[in-house]
């Protein structure tokens, strides 16, 4: 049986966009409550009855999570361009050794904005 789990976590942060043109909103310095979502997807273990723990997702993304929670991401090295498309890169990059089974990283930026990763 093939599965995809997803676990949510979230963190406050601040970023700008230094690429976007002068005036635009996002230049500016601000904040967002970021939520991601992690997904990792395989056949179930029969003899487990499942994918993998959910606390192995909490564990190797915790160290992620408290290297980005309250803090400026444009001065996180790999993040000088903090957009939704390149920190859902950066986290995959990050996940992918401690969780062979991931499929996807999907980052809120907003309640209506979201940006999806799936390692290509």
């Amino acid at each position: 049986m093939h599965v995809t789990l997803s676990r949510t976590f979230t963190f406050e942060a601040a970023h700008r966009l230094p690429a976007v043109p002068e005036g635009h909103k996002c230049r500016r310095l601000h904040g967002h409550s970021y939520r991601v979502q992690v997904d990792v997807a395989g056949e179930v273990d029969p003899a487990t009855g499942w994918l993998i723990d959910y606390a192995d997702i909490l564990a190797a993304f915790e160290p992620i999570r408290q290297r980005l929670d309250h803090y400026y991401l444009n001065e996180v090295e790999g993040l000088e361009n903090a957009t939704s498309e390149n920190l859902a890169k950066w986290i995959w990059d990050r996940l992918a050794p401690a969780l062979p089974l991931l499929s996807a990283v999907v980052i809120h930026e907003t309640c209506q904005n979201r940006c999806e990763y799936r390692g290509r």
